[in-house]
């Protein structure tokens, strides 16, 4: 479990340092055949790790209902963010982590919710939905990679 986290927390490390190193306007743009941005792949990854764990797990999220619902499975860049938005994003990144990490530490994920993903696995415990986090936060990271040549 200790290596999935460990993983997650180094492609994190990456998405920080586009949110440092890209301008607002570079985040926020949605290429030509795109549905969405940087920034809204990078929200997604948070809000979706929260929804993997505690959601499935039934229990309360450490971001608010509107992120979740601005930022699910199936949603799309509606409006741009702001700096306040990135910075706080910036936060998120590792404080949902380092809280799931503790969470997990003490035990308080007791109940898990089956779930199928899109890939057709189905999840049915918290540490299979750490490991499919692992790889969702990379196809993330491979969209993005694809969105900067829009740049």
């Amino acid at each position: 479990m200790e290596y999935t986290l460990d993983i997650t927390l180094k492609t994190r490390a990456i998405f920080l340092n586009m949110l440092e190193n890209y301008t607002l306007e570079q985040l926020n743009k949605k290429p030509e055949g795109f549905n969405n941005t940087i920034f809204w792949n990078i929200k997604h990854i948070v809000v979706t790790q929260q929804l993997l764990t505690y959601g499935l797990s039934s229990l309360p999220l450490l971001i608010t209902e509107t992120e979740t619902e601005d930022y699910r499975k199936g949603s799309k860049t509606e409006f741009d963010a702001t700096m306040q938005d990135v910075e706080l994003l910036k936060k998120q990144l590792f404080s949902t982590l380092e809280q799931t990490q503790l969470d997990y530490r003490n035990g308080i994920f007791k109940t898990f919710t089956p779930y199928t993903v899109s890939t057709k696995s189905t999840l049915t415990n918290v540490e299979e939905a750490f490991q499919f986090n692992s790889f969702h936060e990379g196809i993330h990271l491979g969209y993005i990679l694809a969105l900067k040549k829009g740049l």
